[in-house]
């Protein structure tokens, strides 16, 4: 990335923001957890399927294995089961039990709170580790770039790529670091409720006037 460059994309993030802080204030993850151990649970179900969805399957899954040791002690099929409304659900269930695994003879249970730890769990890549750091522990590590992140850092001309590990460094030198977590979390609730993936007439959405051309940019999605 250029400097020219770099310094047109901060003052387009700056202005994006203080617009995303106003139809936003409140910018609080949508998956509902009460232990950092459910938080991991239901990133890892997050993938590719809806948080509505998700918090509908972990409604009944944190009632019916309420402590981490029961993750630990689960029957495979019957999780993978329990899961499966999620998607994906006999891998996402083998790395879910596999983590806890992992977590109760590496860590003694806990969450690590580092990046490279994290990513040695299975199931977790750099978004997950980054959404895990940002609310357990307020460790801004990271920007986790997800399907709504990748897409806006494209059609706002945020980045030089579009895979989410170039996007993700681009990211880091456009926005501060205090608002790594907010202006991520805050871009995905507007890709949710404002602007979604599939093209339609955007002209008129809020950030679209920082950035007129991103009204005619519809990149494709891909997996995260």
């Amino acid at each position: 990335m250029t400097s020219a460059k770099r310094r047109v994309r901060k003052k387009r993030v700056e202005k994006m923001n203080r617009e995303l802080v106003k139809l936003f204030p409140v910018s609080k993850i949508e998956l509902n957890y009460k232990t950092p151990w459910q938080l991991m649970v239901a990133v890892q179900l997050s993938a590719q399927c809806t948080d509505k969805r998700v918090n509908i399957v972990t409604k009944d899954l944190f009632r019916k294995y309420p402590k981490f040791k029961d993750y630990v002690a689960a029957d495979f099929e019957t999780f993978a089961q329990d899961i499966k409304p999620c998607g994906f659900y006999r891998a996402k269930a083998r790395n879910i039990l596999g983590a806890a695994q992992m977590l109760q003879e590496k860590y003694g249970g806990e969450i690590p709170k580092t990046i490279p730890e994290l990513l040695l769990l299975p199931g977790v890549a750099r978004k997950t580790a980054n959404v895990v750091l940002a609310n357990l522990y307020g460790v801004m590590d990271g920007i986790a770039v997800d399907t709504h992140i990748r897409r806006f850092a494209i059609r706002f001309d945020l980045s030089d790529f579009k895979d989410p590990v170039r996007i993700e460094r681009d990211l880091m030198e456009v926005v501060p670091q205090k608002l790594w977590w907010d202006f991520h979390h805050r871009l995905v609730l507007y890709g949710r409720y404002i602007c979604p993936a599939r093209p339609h007439d955007c002209t008129q959405h809020p950030l679209t006037k920082f950035y007129p051309k991103a009204a005619k940019i519809w990149p494709k999605t891909q997996g995260n």
